[in-house]
């Protein structure tokens, strides 16, 4: 699969509303995991919350969003980030070690609970950048 870029948005306790109405207006299929999923969380207020959700038109627009979880910041009109995924390693490595000079780490590139390898960094001009490799289940 080719490398994409899309935008990621984050809500507070609403992105299943958000992404639904989203697909409303743009069209196609849309999946939703919550934190419970992938015991992402002990708190009952959390676990129905949206971890990942993903929205892929026919038309080839990818749009990507996830509830904050409780204690994290949120800050209406700042709450996107821009999301590199594919599965081509060396390629978003790559990306991953550029865009990680002069970054500040918010989670490091390592497995995730979902199989993928994934990092999340802001860049030297605060922009925030999420990055996942399909399914390499390999560890940085």
């Amino acid at each position: 699969m080719p490398t994409r870029l899309n935008p990621y948005l984050n809500f507070q306790g609403s992105a299943r509303e958000a992404m639904t109405f989203y697909r409303d207006i743009f069209g196609g299929e849309l999946t939703l995991s919550t934190f419970g999923e992938y015991q992402a969380t002990d708190d009952p207020a959390q676990i129905d919350n949206i971890m990942h959700a993903q929205l892929i038109t026919p038309d080839g627009l990818t749009l990507m969003g996830a509830d904050v979880m409780e204690g994290q910041d949120y800050r209406q009109g700042t709450n996107f980030s821009v999301s590199l995924s594919g599965d081509d390693e060396s390629e978003l490595r790559g990306y991953w070690d550029g865009l990680a000079d002069g970054a500040t780490i918010v989670e490091p590139l390592v497995l995730a609970p979902w199989g993928d390898t994934f990092g999340m960094l802001n860049d030297r001009y605060g922009v925030s950048w999420l990055v996942n490799i399909a399914g390499n289940g390999s560890e940085s």
